[in-house]
């Protein structure tokens, strides 16, 4: 559906056409070593173990330190370096080795894919900057009362737009509201290169987005870690949010909550991103998917796995996971004047279900909602999706101010 394209200095990893191609020329190389190529583009500037390229590239296959070695001297030798001089892929003795070149990665829709999207529904791409200068990938869909999703980990403008998990869903709001949503800096469609993922920093973006699409008042819907940056900007900017929806939400994150449990499960979750970000059968994989979506169907499952690949760097979704992880909006919530709706799976493994009663107790007014479901991602087959969208119409053209 999409091709990946990885560029580094002169050369370019074009994944579709499986080539490796120097300033546009192609280059000849084997299969098994194009694709080791690609996983350390993929993971440029993480460190990859030789048990990382045995599950990644040979697929979990038994396989001796000298063939890994030659696939290795074949891989530097097609992007002109060498065991001595290692300006691209570098050796970290005993550890494994770094992929150092600095990498531009873009994906596009197949041309097929892109006919597709071409329609009374399609969207648009836009840009827009930040206040520190960060590119931010945004688009408005839909026809009704103005809707703004925050940004939230992890998105990607156009493989939702296609994904059998977050597609129903933009349609259904899109049936409903004007929907602008935008990719979080870092992730997606927005830029890749940023290190700074604080709140203040999502909360500029969001400010951002909305000063291009030109919006003057709004309901804002905050789902999973994009609740804490929704509840900045209401708190900032209270004239502009006429309604505040609050989904799979939370005060702190898990490393500055009062558990030890809840700390520990944090610091695990790290780990895993670092290990097994964007690999096919992966720990992280199961266990993202049985935290995120128990209930998903293994079609939904594989597009959150696509998600994990397209999306961002493994890099990058340690830094935003440890980023939100930290988020604390406790000190914001008796400011919140916006009309609130807060809704929370009982058994959501991602965000328990008390950081919505939490964050229902401590805004005036606010009316909460519980689902009796254990996915953190609406499911359009579960009976929550329908109780989900009939609070969320009653909810938004309902003035209770």
């Amino acid at each position: 559906m999409y091709n990946m394209k990885y560029k580094f200095g002169s050369f370019e990893l074009n994944i579709r056409n499986q080539q490796l191609l120097c300033d546009g020329v192609p280059i000849n190389i084997e299969p098994q070593v194009f694709d080791l190529l690609a996983y350390l583009a993929e993971n440029a500037d993480t460190l990859v173990t030789q048990d990382d390229l045995i599950e990644s590239v040979w697929r979990g296959r038994i396989v001796s330190d000298s063939a890994i070695s030659a696939r290795i001297s074949a891989a530097r030798a097609a992007v002109g370096d060498s065991g001595s001089r290692q300006e691209i892929i570098k050796t970290i003795p005993r550890k494994g080795f770094r992929f150092i070149a600095e990498v531009k990665k873009s994906s596009e829709l197949s041309e097929k894919e892109a006919v597709r999207s071409n329609g009374a529904n399609a969207q648009k791409v836009r840009y827009c900057t930040s206040f520190d200068g960060t590119r931010i990938g945004y688009a408005t869909t839909g026809k009704g009362q103005p809707f703004v999703r925050t940004g939230h980990w992890l998105t990607h403008l156009e493989h939702d737009w296609q994904s059998p998990l977050w597609r129903p869903i933009l349609d259904e709001l899109g049936g409903i509201f004007t929907v602008t949503r935008y990719d979080q800096r870092g992730t997606g469609l927005s830029e890749w290169s940023v290190e700074d993922f604080s709140l203040e920093r999502c909360l500029e973006d969001l400010e951002a987005v909305i000063e291009a699409a030109g919006l003057e008042r709004f309901i804002l819907y905050g789902t999973s870690q994009g609740a804490p940056t929704a509840i900045a900007f209401a708190a900032r900017h209270p004239e502009m949010v006429s309604h505040l929806i609050l989904h799979g939400g939370y005060v702190q994150g898990r490393l500055i909550r009062g558990t030890t449990e809840e700390r520990e499960l944090g610091h695990a979750l790290l780990t895993l991103i670092r290990h097994g970000w964007g690999k096919q059968g992966s720990a992280f994989i199961k266990g993202l998917s049985s935290m995120f979506i128990p209930e998903g169907t293994k079609e939904q499952i594989d597009s959150l796995v696509e998600t994990q690949r397209l999306t961002t760097t493994a890099g990058n979704a340690a830094l935003l996971r440890e980023a939100v992880d930290n988020f604390d909006v406790s000190d914001l919530l008796d400011s919140i004047t916006s009309s609130t709706l807060v809704i929370h799976a009982r058994n959501d493994s991602v965000q328990p279900f008390e950081q919505g009663q939490e964050l229902a107790a401590n805004i005036k007014d606010a009316q909460l909602v519980m689902l009796d479901s254990p996915n953190h991602a609406l499911l359009k087959h579960e009976p929550s999706w329908d109780i989900f969208f009939n609070e969320l119409r009653e909810f938004s053209f309902t003035d209770l101010a």
